[in-house]
This record gives structure tokens, sequence and C-alpha cells, in this order.
């Protein structure tokens, strides 16, 4: 159990002690950051606080964050196409279908499972044990680069890198009908959908989001594209795609499902990651090669 201790000034007052925390600590989650204080891990002046407590001059915080448990999941000996590796971190190229960690329906054959059988004991344990070395993940049917954190000290580089939007990251995907623009910028929030928990949606109440798209190639009705993201929220690409008019080819959940190729899900992939390296501050980019089936694809159309 590690304890930390902060002591309030007039400058911190009336800032909620969840978004306190989580920008003191970037590794922690602001959702790990309200799971410790439900379970009494924050206490305030040595008394237990909600996560909306507003915070007053000379309030004592007391931060308690237990050690990471050991993750009841198994290592599977599943080939993993490496990129990039070193003491520090590895860049994966994920194939489609894979799922990136274990959640309901899906508990073997996982990217962890992978991971856990190829780096034995060298994986970050910030957040607990939901996604051991995961510090951001792509979609089952998305294919491409993902960064796996060996320790707590890159987990944590990464993590700050995200929440201040600095990784370069470029996907390039197909989308639906021709753009009218060689260039697009869809700042749009996204959020929950209305009705469908499952599903994410252009939501005013939602989060800050912008996405900058590039025309590679055009087709008769289809356009080849070149994605960034500038955020990273849940199904941005394909949520502010849908929201234009053009959503991903093969996407079944944003998107028409009435398609003349046989697709498993979206065509999207995590081509380009380009990081700060947080032990050497170095800028390391790794490109992910497209997968056979988007090379395939590609040739048909042309």
């Amino acid at each position: 159990m590690e304890e930390f201790r902060f002591l309030i000034n007039e400058e911190q007052e009336d800032e909620r002690i969840d978004k306190y925390i989580n920008g003191l600590i970037d590794s922690l989650s602001r959702s790990y950051i309200q799971k410790l204080i439900t379970d009494k891990q924050v206490l305030v002046n040595e008394m237990p606080v909600k996560a909306n407590y507003r915070l007053k001059c000379d309030d004592s915080i007391l931060l308690r964050i237990p050690k990471a448990v050991e993750p009841d999941i198994l290592p599977e000996d599943i080939p993993l196409d490496i990129l990039y590796e070193d003491d520090d971190l590895l860049i994966v190229n994920k194939p489609k279908g894979m799922v990136v960690h274990p959640a309901a329906g899906h508990y073997s054959g996982t990217l962890v499972n992978a991971l856990m059988y190829h780096c034995k004991d060298n994986l970050s344990g910030i957040n607990g044990i939901l996604r051991p070395g995961i510090v951001h993940r792509i979609d089952k049917d998305t294919t491409g680069s993902v960064i796996v954190c060996k320790n707590d000290l890159t987990h944590a580089a990464i993590a700050a890198q995200l929440k201040e939007h600095s990784l370069n990251r470029k996907y390039r995907a197909i989308c639906m009908g021709r753009l009218k623009e060689d260039e697009i910028t869809i700042h749009k929030p996204i959020g929950r959908h209305p009705t469908d928990r499952k599903k994410m949606a252009v939501n005013l109440k939602g989060k800050d989001a912008v996405t900058h798209i590039k025309a590679l190639q055009y087709f008769e009705k289809y356009t080849y594209i070149e994605c960034t993201l500038e955020t990273g929220r849940t199904h941005q690409i394909r949520v502010h795609l849908a929201s234009i008019g053009h959503p991903l080819l093969g996407d079944e959940v944003y998107g028409n499902a009435k398609q003349p190729f046989v697709l498993e899900g979206q065509t999207l992939h995590a081509m380009t990651l380009g990081i700060l390296h947080p032990r050497t501050n170095e800028y390391l980019e790794v490109n992910a090669p497209l997968p056979a089936y988007f090379e395939h694809l590609l040739e048909i159309l042309n």
C-alpha cells in the first residue's frame, strides 16, 4: 500500500477531489480514483468523502493506493507481431478479430493473454488488474499498432502523452461514398448513445473530439483515407465519419451492413504510432503495414 498526502491551498479550493487527484497523478484514471474514493482509500481531514467533494483551503488529503493484485488471467502462447520492443515497452501489430483485454465473452485469446506469456512479470500494474500493460486499446476488428507498457514509469509517461493529445496516431481506412473535399476536420463531441448504451454517438454532453481526414484515393463508391487523431475517444473515427454520412466500409454498428465484400467488421487500420520514449525522451515512430485483407481490397477497388 502506497500513501500520498496533499495540503490544499487557496488556488485549489472548490475543485472536485477526483479531478484534483487525476491532475496530480496522470497515471491513475479518473474512474480508478473514484473507485478508491468509494473504497474509502481517499480521506479528507481523516474522513471519507464522495467523488464530487469540493476542496477547501487547508484540507489535508490522504491517498492510499493498494498494490496491484495478481491478475486472474492465464498466459497463452499466442504469436505476436512485434513492431518494436525494448526494456520499457513494446508496440504490437494487433490482428483483426483479436480482443485487446479479457472481458465478458472473451476470457482467452486476447492480446493481454499473449502479453502475459511473452512478457512474464514485466507488465505495468497501474489501475489495478483490469488491463495489465495496456494504456490504450483499439477495437476487436481494427488492426494495427498498440503500445504495451512493461513498467509503471512507462505507463505513467504514455498515459500523460495520451492526456495531452501529444501522441502521433494515424489510421488508414476506407469510407463509404466519395468525400467532397480532399481534407476535412471533424470537430464534434462524442459520448454514450442516448438509447443504446453499447454505442457511442455525437453528443453535446460528450467529450471534445477532433479527427483530421485526408483523402488518399477516390473510387467509384468509396474513398481511401488517412485519419489523424487529435483526441482519442471510444469509436471516434467510426462515429465521426458516420456523422458526416461516410461510415467506414464494413462497419455494421455505425454504417450500412450491406456491401459487396466479405469483411469482418470495419476497414480501419492503426498504421502510424509516434511517441516520446519515456526513458530517453526521443521521438519513436513505428508503422504497421497494411494487413493482407486491406491490401487485397484496395486491389479489387482499383
